[in-house]
């Protein structure tokens, strides 16, 4: 049996603790999420120590027909949460990447200027952002006043408690998230590289898709995760921009565990959520790699 050299030693120190951390806090509750989703909900809230799988046919269509009845609408939000939380993904990739590269050419002293202002709005509670999106917004808020008085509208725009509303909100909170890895690959471009296909004659179209792009792939991928994971299970912005009318699957589940009180519900959306989040991720990532490959 082949024995720890001392690196070997030291690795398995280091990691220990955040392993046993991950175990306990991430994996232990995620466990405990999946084994309620097969229970029976309490007839007051909390579970019945029996199997039940029909909660998940309440979402994906084998429901029992007697206590529990299929209902597409869940269905329906979820693939609507995907769609916004896609939409942000894409907002907020179109804002950066431009962004990213105009940052990268400044002198270092406005790069960390910059960059700093990009990570100022973490230094601030979300709440009293988003209370700062419904002053602009609501009907008589700052984006109305100026369109009307610049004569662009004849009447407020219903701009508030809509889709729109919900996509700058999560645009506006993950900006970080997409920028930060963006401008990492950003900043290891090899401009050698750029010269030297600009040299041979490429038009700036085809060095962007052939040198530029394949460059700072990983950080737009990387950018991208960290997008969509949280926007996708966000029920705060949804909540205060979005009210009754744009339900995402994360004030789903909060309803089911706060006010309905049907936990085995609410553990399995939160299940169904996981592991749609990870085929999308999967499926996103699988593509990229064939596209490299490819290259």
């Amino acid at each position: 049996m082949r024995s720890f050299n001392g690196q070997q030693k030291q690795l398995l120190v280091l990691l220990t603790p955040a392993t046993l951390f991950l175990s306990v806090f991430f994996l232990g509750p995620l466990l405990i999420m999946a084994v309620s989703s097969f229970l029976e909900p309490g007839l007051y809230g909390g579970v019945e120590w029996s199997f039940y799988p029909w909660s998940y046919g309440r979402v994906l269509g084998w429901a029992d027909g007697f206590y529990e009845e299929f209902d597409i609408v869940y269905l329906e939000i979820l693939l609507r949460s995907a769609g916004l939380a896609l939409a942000t993904v894409a907002v907020t990739l179109l804002l950066c990447y431009p962004v990213a590269f105009w940052i990268s050419r400044m002198p270092s002293r406005w790069k960390s200027f910059c960059i700093f202002m990009i990570a100022l709005p973490f230094f601030s509670s979300m709440i009293i952002r988003l209370y700062a999106w419904i002053l602009i917004l609501r009907d008589s808020g700052f984006a109305n006043q100026i369109l009307l008085s610049l004569g662009i509208i004849a009447e407020p725009l219903d701009l508030m408690y809509s889709g729109t509303a919900v996509i700058l909100g999560m645009v506006y909170i993950f900006v970080p998230f997409m920028f930060l890895p963006v401008y990492s690959s950003v900043e290891n471009l090899d401009p050698k590289l750029i010269k030297a296909s600009q040299d041979l004659g490429a038009t700036p179209f085809t060095t962007f898709r052939r040198v530029i792009f394949p460059m700072t792939l990983p950080g737009v991928i990387a950018g991208s995760i960290l997008v969509f994971i949280p926007a996708l299970g966000n029920f705060v912005v949804p909540s205060m921009l979005g009210g009754a009318k744009v339900v995402m699957i994360g004030n789903l589940v909060e309803q089911q565990f706060l006010a309905s009180r049907n936990w085995p519900f609410g553990a399995t959306l939160s299940m169904i959520m996981i592991l749609f989040m990870l085929l999308v991720v999967s499926f996103y990532l699988l593509k990229v790699m064939k596209k490299q490959h490819a290259a």
